[in-house]
């Protein structure tokens, strides 16, 4: 058995890699190996456990649900939620394990299971190593402890997450957003009620599209990974800004009056001069990842604040953050994260604090976008490949090194495998378009040719 933790949790086809037996072992592993760390010591367990609007999320939030209680954890369970919303739930009610069940922004046949430690961080990689020890060993006949009479868990639903979310969210805005028109596009995902009701509450005049989720639609023609729905609203209802999310609602996206894309990078460059501004930005330092725009970088620069880069992944640019008690950092996806009001990426509050700003200088988000200059940039994924063997390949490495010397100090290559698809992404940044897409191109090849 590969490793099944990505870098962020588990995922897979929904009943054919990811099981409602896979779910329940995982989730009785997680209980045990987090009682042996010490994490339930001297008090009966509580988890969270909250999943977006997908249809197999509903067998496997049943499977954790009764692996967690059989093990003798109570469960708090929310329904629908956004990621992040249930990761500040586990540290608001003060609760031992948050579980959620989302494959965020992959196709709706997809889903995953995400665990949070007490205070809704994101497990530490030697907990999740052990997680499937664990469960290894039990699928091999090792017996489960199991407890008996009283000391089974209980298990009941708790209704006031939304509204406690909600109001958390409203409740750290520097500033209300009263007279923008902003269009919504939740994905059909699991922020449909959350982020509306927070904008509404928040000021904000609202066009909402993609917020009817029936089970089958999250992300499809939707949300941040599809941009032209809301591009389109919001030229035709001449609205200030749109803010995309994708199916967990752990990312944000954005889109100017014009239409016209507004990146994570550009979002983290927004949100730094703001936080900067309010001393809220600690150490004058942003964190973001290799994958991030060399304008941003630039950009930072120019601005007098540091940049600190981490690999791919939002859970190592977490890690930097509160390993120097940095306040912002995020990904060029829309994984950000402000650490004083969240413990891992939001999407409604980067949406929320991103229209705030809007509001509060009376600029346009394209002007204050425009701190930064995107250089043009190439991203191709290339699938079925053997993607553990990126950086073990001589031939794919003597391809880099050609692609490197052509692009001088003007560009850049980087290639990395995905932590949570079967692919290879190839990214080439180059002073002119033609020479990323020819250079990307013939990258992508070598990636086949290597790892086919």
């Amino acid at each position: 058995m590969g490793r099944l933790f990505g870098t962020d949790g588990v995922r897979g086809v929904a009943n054919a890699d990811l099981t409602a037996e896979l779910a329940l072992g995982l989730s009785v592993a997680a209980a045990h190996v987090l009682a042996e760390a010490g994490t339930f010591a001297g008090h009966r367990a509580t988890a969270v456990v909250g999943r977006d609007p997908r249809a197999s999320g509903e067998f496997l939030e049943a499977a954790v649900v009764a692996g967690l209680a059989s093990a003798g954890v109570d469960v708090l369970r929310v329904g629908v939620l956004p990621t992040p919303a249930v990761a500040h739930l586990t540290g608001a009610l003060g609760a031992d394990l948050g579980v959620m069940l989302s494959a965020s922004h992959n196709a709706m046949p997809d889903n995953g299971i995400k665990f949070f430690a007490r205070g809704g961080h994101k497990l530490a990689d030697e907990l999740e190593d052990r997680i499937e020890a664990v469960y290894a060993d039990h699928r091999t006949g090792a017996p489960w402890d199991r407890p008996t009479g009283a000391g089974v868990g209980r298990v009941r639903d708790y209704d006031e997450g939304l509204d406690q979310y909600v109001a958390h969210l409203v409740g750290v805005l520097p500033n209300r957003l009263d007279g923008l028109k902003i269009v919504l596009d939740e994905a059909h995902g699991a922020a449909s009620r959350v982020s509306p009701e927070a904008f509404a509450r928040a000021g904000a005049e609202l066009v909402t599209i993609g917020a009817v989720p029936d089970g089958l639609n999250i992300n499809d023609g939707c949300g941040s990974t599809h941009l032209d729905l809301l591009k389109a609203a919001v030229v035709e209802h001449g609205a200030d800004l749109g803010i995309a999310h994708d199916g967990d609602a752990d990312r944000c996206l954005a889109v100017d009056h014009t239409g016209a894309e507004v990146d994570g990078d550009q979002i983290l460059a927004v949100l730094a001069l703001a936080m900067r501004e309010r001393e809220a930005l600690r150490s004058d330092t942003v964190v973001a990842t290799v994958m991030s725009n060399l304008g941003f970088k630039l950009a930072m620069e120019r601005e007098g604040i540091r940049f600190v880069a981490t690999s791919v992944g939002d859970r190592y640019v977490l890690e930097e953050m509160k390993e120097h008690g940095y306040a912002l950092g995020g990904e060029q996806s829309g994984h950000v994260i402000i650490l004083d009001h969240a413990t891992t990426g939001d999407g409604t509050l980067t949406g929320l604090m991103l229209a705030a700003r809007v509001a509060q200088t009376g600029r346009t988000l394209r002007d204050l976008a425009s701190v930064m200059e995107r250089l043009p940039q190439v991203l191709v994924n290339v699938p079925d490949v053997d993607k553990s063997r990126v950086t073990s390949s001589a031939e794919l490495a003597t391809a880099v090194s050609e692609a490197e010397r052509e692009l001088g100090s003007t560009g850049r290559v980087l290639l990395r495998p995905s932590g949570t698809e079967p692919l290879v992404r190839v990214m080439v940044e180059a002073a002119d378009i033609e020479q990323a897409r020819s250079v990307a191109g013939r990258l992508a090849d070598s990636v086949k040719s290597a790892l086919g």
